[in-house]
C-alpha cells in the first residue's frame, strides 16, 4: 500500500504504520499487517514501507533540498490523523532505521509530528517484547511534540504468538491490539473535532 494516496470518505480516521524493521519475515512488521485486520469501524490504515530507502538524516541534505523518499514519508504522515508504530528493540533501544525516519519527521518549518496522534507497539523474541524500543519510540515522538498515548503492546516470546505464517495466533494479544487502535482512534476523533 506504500505510496498510494488515501482513497475513502472523508470521515474515516487515516491511521499511518510504520514499522521499524527491514526484514520481510520480521515480527513487527507481521504485527503491523495484523493490525490492519483489526481497526475498528471507520478507520483506514495504510503502512508506509521502505523506510530502509531514506537515507541517513544529515542537515546539509537537507538544506539542499528534501530527498524525494523523506518527502514522501513526510507528506504521508502529514496526511494521517494518527501514526501506529510497531518497533523492535536492539540493544535496549529502537532500530537505527526507525529513528532516522522519526528523526527526517521531526525536522522542517512544518511541525507535521506537532499533536498528532501515536501509539507504539512491538515484539521481540526475548522476554522484554521489545519494552526499551518502545520506550525509546516514545521518547523520541514526546521530544517532537506528538501526543503519545499511554497504552502500550509489548509482545515478549514473539515466536509463541504468531503461527507459522506470521499470523497473529495469540487471542490475547489481539485483544490487546485492538485496545490500542480503537484508543488511537478516539485520539485521533478527539483531535480532529478540537481542530475543527
Amino acid at each position: 500500500m506504500d505510496g498510494e494516496r488515501w482513497n475513502m470518505v472523508d470521515e474515516a480516521v487515516k491511521i499511518l504504520g510504520l514499522a521499524g524493521s527491514l526484514r520481510e519475515a520480521s515480527y513487527n512488521r507481521a504485527l503491523l499487517r495484523a493490525a490492519s485486520h483489526l481497526v475498528p469501524a471507520g478507520v483506514a490504515m495504510r503502512t508506509f514501507d521502505g523506510l530502509g530507502s531514506l537515507p541517513f538524516f544529515d542537515a546539509d541534505v537537507e538544506a539542499a533540498g528534501l530527498p524525494a523518499r523523506v518527502a514522501d514519508l513526510r507528506r504521508a504522515i502529514a496526511e494521517s490523523d494518527a501514526l501506529l508504530i510497531a518497533t523492535p528493540e536492539y540493544n535496549d533501544g529502537t532500530s537505527a532505521v526507525l529513528k532516522n525516519a522519526l528523526d527526517w519527521a521531526s525536522r522542517g518549518p512544518i511541525r507535521i509530528l506537532a499533536g498528532k496522534p501515536v501509539a507504539v507497539m512491538g515484539a521481540a523474541t526475548g522476554r522484554g517484547g521489545a519494552r526499551g524500543g518502545i520506550e525509546s519510540v516514545i521518547r523520541t515522538m514526546r521530544r517532537a511534540g506528538a501526543h503519545v498515548i499511554d497504552r502500550t503492546v509489548a509482545i515478549p516470546f514473539a515466536m509463541e504468538a504468531f503461527d507459522d505464517e506470521l499470523g497473529l495466533a495469540e487471542p490475547r494479544v489481539r485483544a490487546d491490539v485492538a485496545a490500542l487502535l480503537d484508543e488511537l482512534a478516539v485520539e485521533a476523533r478527539t483531535g480532529a473535532d478540537i481542530a475543527a
